[in-house]
């Protein structure tokens, strides 16, 4: 009972709902239990319909740029939901240490190719900064 009252009290703060069913990318790290304290980055990218291949392609050779600091935490792409939807997950220490690592993939060559091939491809994106609660492995 104590759970159908809970159920029915979180039903009326629920504004919204969306789910999406997500894969992984296979050129990515999968996501490994670290240390922290970390922030994290889930960067949202919205493609134009047809273009994942070209922009998985793009990122398979891009991913090397962004593994130094060991910051890619995850790559996944919607299967089921909002088609031609990808996730990036970043960690960092801080937003400094973000910026200066965003930063530094500039200053690699072939970074800014990547940058230049992706972007064409992309109809919305969305960055959000996120901490991670006690009980998260991803600290």
């Amino acid at each position: 009972q104590e759970y159908l009252d809970f159920r029915k009290e979180r039903s009326r703060m629920l504004l919204s709902r969306r789910n999406q069913l997500l894969l992984e990318f296979s050129f990515w790290n999968e996501p490994q239990p670290r240390q922290g304290p970390n922030i994290y980055e889930l960067r949202t990218y919205k493609l134009k319909p047809g273009t994942m291949i070209e922009w998985g392609n793009n990122w398979a050779r891009a991913i090397k740029y962004r593994q130094e600091n060991q910051e890619a935490v995850g790559g996944f792409f919607s299967h089921i939901g909002e088609l031609y939807v990808v996730h990036h997950l970043w960690a960092y220490r801080d937003l400094q240490s973000r910026e200066e690592t965003r930063n530094a993939a500039w200053r690699k060559r072939g970074w800014d190719e990547n940058v230049y091939y992706t972007v064409p491809l992309i109809r919305t994106m969305e960055s959000r900064i996120m901490i991670p609660l006690k009980i998260s492995p991803l600290q």
